[in-house]
């Protein structure tokens, strides 16, 4: 277990193929961290469809064409968020069986798209009135946990860095 832990530092020294190995699958690991937040989501929005539905009502304002379309949208939004899920769940498990800096890079990117946009979140909710707002505390749990994936996918690229390396030097 420590090993793990010491692997998915992103400043623990990497010397061994072992230990570049289990750094680089830090990188699958924080994509799996991604599948279990998009599934704790969709199943809140299956479990909670009168919130949800609420929401869309207030949102709308009493238009039953607004509603339609938000109901609409929420739906597609859904079948996004499965979609985004499968992708992740088939990408993380290609990234553990094997590592590679596509992957990783990919999803750096993504996570830093999604820091930023979160962060915004508060200030787009207050452009356009009548829009549900999120809460503080959903903000604050997604900002922590995309820094942690952040600094996984960070300790996944040095360790595929270094496997690469250490795979070379093996073959001179």
């Amino acid at each position: 277990m420590s090993n793990w832990l010491t692997a998915m530092n992103p400043s623990s020294p990497i010397t061994t193929e072992a230990e570049a190995e289990r750094a680089a699958k830090a990188s699958a690991i924080s994509i799996m961290i991604g599948v279990v937040v998009g599934l704790v989501g969709l199943a809140w929005t299956f479990a909670n469809p009168a919130a949800i539905h609420e929401a869309v009502a207030a949102a709308s304002q009493n238009d039953p064409a607004a509603a339609a379309a938000s109901q609409g949208a929420l739906q597609v939004g859904m079948w996004i968020a499965g979609g985004m899920v499968l992708v992740q769940i088939v990408l993380g498990t290609i990234q553990w069986r094997n590592p590679g800096k596509f992957i990783a890079i990919l999803f750096m990117v993504l996570i830093a798209f999604g820091l930023v946009s979160t962060l915004a979140a508060p200030m787009m909710a207050g452009m356009a009135p009548g829009m549900p707002e999120t809460p503080m505390w959903q903000i604050v749990l997604s900002v922590v946990v995309m820094i942690v994936q952040m600094v996984l996918h960070v300790a996944g690229l040095r360790g595929i860095n270094q496997l690469d390396r250490i795979q070379m030097q093996q073959s001179r």
